[in-house]
């Protein structure tokens, strides 16, 4: 059975890369090729994480690289959509349970309240909530691929 990987925003910037926001670009490519190479995983692009990478592609200044940055995420969206490997879609619905687990703290032991007094964002917090009702409908082993310390303590 092959393992499942969310990618969190922070990897994802490398990875397109995203100007300014992809100063690990070559390693996490590296990284990336390495996994190709070694696994058959399968590779999640939560919501949380096309939300907020479109939102940073939105954002760089100059209007020739935003443009050829957008061009290559909306390949990779499309890659998803058809289900070419190595991603995989995951269809999430924004509802009350996805809600009350996120408040709830997806499955960490930990509320909302408790991880925001410790610094994860709620944007983490979804991607968490997200991997965690992936593994609940699948029973599918699910991990987190991030940059960031905090979500990082959840996953690979």
């Amino acid at each position: 059975m092959p393992k499942v990987v969310f990618v969190d925003t922070s990897v994802l910037c490398n990875l397109l890369p995203v100007p300014g926001l992809d100063q690990q670009a070559s390693e996490i490519s590296a990284q990336m090729a390495d996994r190709l190479r070694e696994d058959d995983a399968l590779y999640v692009l939560p919501i949380t994480t096309v939300i907020e990478t479109g939102n940073h592609i939105a954002q760089i200044k100059n209007g020739d690289h935003r443009r050829k940055t957008a061009d290559r995420f909306s390949q990779m969206l499309s890659l998803i959509i058809e289900k070419k490997a190595p991603w995989t879609l995951h269809d999430i619905a924004w509802n009350r349970t996805f809600l009350e687990m996120l408040m709830a703290g997806a499955g960490t032991g930990t509320s909302y309240i408790d991880h925001a007094s410790a610094g994860v964002g709620t944007g983490d917090l979804c991607i968490l909530t997200e991997c965690y009702q992936y593994q609940q409908r699948t029973k599918m082993d699910a991990t987190i691929w991030s940059l960031d310390q905090a979500l990082a303590a959840y996953g690979t």
